[in-house]
């Protein structure tokens, strides 16, 4: 804490009183709400029992919660909008992770060997579960200056995560700012870290699979050699891409997972490489699936391999309002002392949240968009991944992906047509992109797969 700090913070006599403080028979049963979610865990998009106790919660505090479209989540609004001025939303996470719970010697350990809250999420539930019900307490009291909204987020842990759902449900109508929390072992508790701008990264998931002709390990010459070359990949596209970003991005690539082969003197004919990668600017992170995929492209033909890459969009980087951040200093502080706020680091995770979408001007996220190449010729994907199209189709799409018809798609010269699928998906005017083209209706877009060869 500077000196300035010290000298300036009042005596906790001398703080202005802030309404809405949480009572002892609530804090007390947040407690409870919050270990029995911790003992209750549900992986993404299966979140019934978490989403059946929060709405029930919020129902007998006299609210009206609202269910997603995709079953699991809510939305709900304390007071009520009249148009006007923007509503404020609370977010939380409610989906767990498929992994063992590391609390051995508590007793509402999780129930299910293979899934845990261990992100915090029940922790982030309980919290906005009990701002909602001290704010609605407010608004009865006629206290409550403007509605503000619960956000109970499904499915934060998979890509591209729930806050698609959420969108698609509306909670983005109506809102200005949206604040969120996240629990961090770094920050003792009673205090709270911030930060204005960008605070976590922009993640997505990283898919490579390599093919070839095997052979025995005595004549590696007469094969391709797929080992080596998987390991080039997964040493060299990173170095690759550390010289060709802006280092200031903070791009990283990642490999959490490599197989390749099943016996010692055999070259395999296929290998796989599957990580993550993140930036920390909203810039980089859309240029990054076009170099990712010249870098791998340059590697893997200098081997002679085959390859084919799944990229999927994940989610972009959360940018804190710094207005609404110095609101959330301020009033720490009012409530608990100046010394209960510190700064805190950049994280190079990845959040999902509707407000990191509806900020990032991003495309939509494509699900499980690839861009597979097999030299000498060239099998493409275009028109649903959320980037520029692949490089051997920028002879017919050089500046926006096809419009929304069969008939106005056009492969390249020299290459031949081979599957043509149409998908539709109610997505929200707020989110349109040039890169998506309307299909008739408000809010309705549809995106074309063409997979077509290129002969070189």
């Amino acid at each position: 804490m500077s000196r300035e700090s010290q000298t300036a913070q009042p005596a906790a006599s001398d703080r202005p009183e802030l309404p809405g403080k949480l009572p002892d028979h609530l804090r007390a049963e947040l407690i409870a709400f919050r270990r029995d979610l911790h003992m209750h865990p549900e992986l993404g998009h299966q979140e019934f029992r978490t989403t059946a106790a929060i709405k029930a919660r919020l129902e007998k505090a006299g609210l009206r919660p609202r269910v997603l479209k995709s079953g699991t989540g809510l939305i709900c609004d304390v007071g009520t909008w009249d148009g006007g001025r923007p509503m404020l939303a609370l977010r939380a996470d409610i989906d767990a992770l498929p992994i063992p719970d590391a609390k051995t010697h508590v007793s509402y350990r999780s129930t299910f060997p293979d899934r845990a809250h261990a992100c915090g999420h029940d922790v982030h539930t309980a919290v906005v579960l009990g701002a909602g019900l001290v704010l609605a307490e407010l608004d009865r009291q006629g206290l409550l200056p403007r509605p503000v909204r619960l956000l109970f987020q499904p499915a934060e842990e998979v890509l591209p995560g729930g806050a698609t759902d959420a969108i698609e449900s509306g909670v983005l109508d109506g809102v200005g700012r949206i604040v969120a929390v996240h629990c961090d072992p770094r920050v003792d508790a009673g205090r709270i870290g911030l930060r204005a701008g960008p605070i976590t990264s922009a993640c997505d998931r990283l898919e490579v699979s390599l093919s070839g002709s095997g052979g025995h390990t005595a004549r590696p010459h007469l094969t391709t050699d797929l080992v080596t070359a998987t390991a080039r990949v997964a040493v060299d596209a990173p170095a690759l891409l550390a010289r060709r970003m802006d280092a200031r991005s903070g791009m990283s690539v990642t490999w959490g997972r490599i197989e390749a082969g099943h016996a010692c003197n055999v070259i395999p004919m296929h290998a796989e490489l599957s990580g993550t990668v993140r930036c920390l600017d909203l810039g980089a992170w859309h240029e990054a699936p076009d170099m990712i995929h010249a870098a791998i492209d340059e590697i893997a033909t200098m081997h002679g391999a085959k390859f084919e890459i799944n990229h999927v969009r994940g989610v972009p980087p959360v940018v804190n309002d710094p207005v609404i951040t110095e609101l959330l200093r301020e009033a720490m502080a009012v409530r608990c002392g100046a010394e209960s706020v510190e700064d805190t680091e950049q994280s190079l995770g990845g959040r999902t949240s509707p407000g990191t979408w509806s900020m990032s001007r991003a495309p939509w996220p494509a699900w499980g968009s690839v861009r597979p190449v097999t030299p000498p010729s060239t099998t493409c994907t275009a028109g649903t991944s959320t980037w520029t199209s692949p490089r051997s189709a920028s002879a017919w799409s050089s500046s926006r992906p096809p419009r929304c018809s069969t008939e106005s798609v056009r492969c390249p010269p020299g290459s031949r047509r081979r599957e043509v699928t149409t998908t539709s998906a109610a997505l929200p005017a707020e989110v349109s992109s040039p890169w998506y083209a309307r299909a008739g209706r408000k809010g309705s877009y549809q995106s074309v797969t063409v997979r077509f060869t290129t002969i070189r």
